[in-house]
């Protein structure tokens, strides 16, 4: 019955070629990417790029990063709760560790490991779009762009205003929140403090966090300075997050994430140079008895400040961009020991355009050094074909790779799980082909890839009666599939209407690889993934919104709905949500089952 659901829903899709979750503004082709070494604008670019706008942010049901993502076709979202307490992000099949996020352009992956990657996400009040880069990525970024990269841009300039808003809903939620902009002859600032609690939706579940978020631009002469400060503070119950029913054990953990950054830009002649200095601090507590702290504690600090300047100069022949960056990471651990690294990064491309501008051919590499790894050189070409001023065809292909974290280097958990510190790099080559059209009232994109990775770290039982999961290099595995999206803007009655569908088809074809069993790679990640939604308004006042999404993994499959309702009048926000109406029964992690049908409400007055 499940197989015969999901055929139609994608007969639908197909059917209509009209529905996406990728574009998403009506000047999207005039949108610049920021996420790349060089700035382009959305139509210039020959990748497979989503954007996320603020727009598309008011019009969702989501109420927090990691459920946004989730209504994004190719992107697995792995919550282990709530309101994004704990979750893991991967990209067209790939792991947890395997998706850079930055911040504005600041990398915040960790080194200690991928599950903190969503430790610090920004609020959604404070984010003026995200950037998805779905494929290989490293030569723009460098390491741990393995299967792409995802930067959240923040909002720059606004008008004078303060806001608070206050939400509850199921399980004893209880969230109040306050944003301040405030503008000055030469400088701008806003700031934001939210506080979330929830008394769990199971046993040990319960959670409490502080977000702290500060963005400060100063005008100078030229480009603005932007200073850059966000903190985030949790407490949570995490119920066989890491472990399983038969462990016995009443897991805990409580993490500080803080990032400060400092960047600007200096334009001269056909130089563009963007210099940008920060500094990352990701503190984390767990116990395994939540109880009996002194059972098993593990606590570690890892800190990593960097800096890079990157440049793009404009010439007769296009553009070349170049540039550097560096980084010293340290970590202090009472189980994965007292640890450093020093990585540094320089890169080269250049865009060259042909065939009165309709062909961009963009070669490049980046090299890449650590200290406890040496070099690594990640090459890569892009290629496009503007077909009509609507339509692109594109086609790219780079290497990827990624160093072990110390986790996985290090870790030790008596009867349970330990690390390898003779674990080689991860590599993979990918490569993917695509068209995609936009206009402003309907888009769509297709894209076919293929990924062969080397080397993939997974935590292994050899035979049945192992004892524990040790970290191992698994032979290679090959990833094939392909994206089929689309959007339909429309009216009714002078209203803005909005139907966006995705789909993406994964496959794995797995080498010789003879173990029992692995915790993260092997039959799970997901084979079909289709995302839905649909923005209405018929009044002036009050607009709704529906989510769908279905699920096919290798080992269950399932359908979620959401649906909000808001009403905006007067400075005054009202919404409702209503996450999985149907009772859905289903988890996104193996032993941490999904809420079943739940509620949240809110208002928040905006004074102007």
């Amino acid at each position: 019955m499940k197989n015969k659901q999901f055929t139609i829903l994608l007969f639908l899709t197909l059917k209509g070629l009209l529905f996406s979750q990728e574009k998403k503004q009506e000047n999207l082709n005039e949108v610049e990417i920021t996420s790349a070494r060089i700035d382009l604008p959305f139509s210039k670019n020959s990748k497979t790029i989503t954007i996320i706008s603020e727009a598309d942010i008011k019009a969702t049901t989501a109420t927090n990063v990691a459920d946004l993502l989730q209504q994004v076709a190719g992107i697995e979202v792995v919550r282990r709760g709530t309101n994004g307490m704990q979750s893991d992000l991967k990209i067209r099949g790939g792991n947890f560790e395997q998706t850079l996020i930055l911040i504005d352009g600041i990398k915040t992956e960790d080194a200690q490991t991928g599950h903190h990657t969503m430790n610090i996400m920004i609020p959604l009040e404070n984010i003026e779009r995200i950037e998805i880069v779905k494929g290989a990525a490293a030569r723009i970024f460098g390491q741990n762009a393995f299967t792409g990269a995802i930067n959240i841009v923040t909002k720059k300039k606004q008008k004078n205003k303060i806001s608070l808003g206050i939400k509850g809903g199921s399980f004893d939620y209880k969230s109040a929140q306050i944003t301040a902009v405030k503008n000055f002859k030469k400088s701008n600032h806003q700031v934001h403090y939210s506080y979330n609690t929830n008394a769990g939706y199971r046993d040990n579940t319960d959670f409490k966090n502080n977000n702290y978020f500060l963005k400060s631009s100063f005008n100078t002469k030229g480009e603005p300075i932007q200073i850059l400060a966000s903190f985030a503070d949790r407490k949570f119950g995490a119920q066989y997050f890491y472990t399983s029913p038969s462990s016995n054990f009443t897991e805990y953990e409580e993490t500080q994430t803080s990032l400060v950054g400092i960047s600007t830009k200096f334009i001269k002649n056909n130089f563009i140079v963007k210099p940008k200095m920060y500094w990352k601090r990701n503190q984390d507590m767990f116990l395994l008895r939540r109880d009996n702290p002194s059972f098993s504690r593990n606590f570690n600090i890892s800190n990593k400040v960097g800096a890079e300047v990157n440049t793009s100069y404009n010439s007769k022949i296009g553009i070349t961009g170049f540039g550097v960056d560096f980084s010293k990471i340290t970590l202090a651990s009472n189980n994965l020991g007292n640890q450093e690294r020093t990585m540094l990064n320089g890169f080269v491309e250049h865009r060259f355009l042909v065939g009165n501008s309709k062909i961009d051919i963009t070669p490049g590499v980046s090299l890449s050094y650590f200290s406890d790894f040496e070099f690594h050189v990640f090459p890569g070409l892009d290629f496009g074909y503007k077909v009509t001023d609507k339509t692109r065809f594109y086609w790219n292909v780079g290497s990827s790779y990624r160093v072990p974290t110390y986790t996985e280097l290090y870790i030790n958990i008596p009867n349970f799980l330990s690390g390898n510190a003779d674990l080689k790099p991860e590599k993979a080559v990918t490569q993917e082909v695509g068209i995609k059209y936009n206009t402003a009232v309907f888009s769509f994109d297709t894209a076919l890839f293929y990924r062969i990775s080397k080397d993939l770290i997974d935590y292994v039982k050899k035979t049945e009666t192992s004892p524990f999961y040790r970290a191992e290099n698994l032979r290679q595995i090959r990833t094939n599939g392909f994206e089929l999206n689309g959007a339909y803007n429309f009216k009714i009655q002078n209203y803005a209407q909005k139907i966006r569908v995705g789909y993406t088809f994964l496959n794995d074809t797995y080498g010789n690889i003879d173990v029992f069993k692995s915790r993260y790679l092997l039959n799970s990640s997901i084979k079909n993934h289709l995302t839905a939604s649909l923005h209405t308004q018929f009044f002036k006042y009050v607009s709704q919104q529906i989510s769908y999404r279905y699920v096919d993994k290798y080992i269950d499959n399932y359908n979620v709905v959401d649906a909000k309702i808001t009403a905006t009048i007067k400075g005054f926000t009202i919404f409702g949500i209503a996450n999985n109406i149907f009772n859905t029964v289903y988890s996104e992690k193996e032993f941490v089952p999904m809420p079943e049908g739940n509620f949240e409400f809110g208002i928040k007055y905006q004074l102007d």
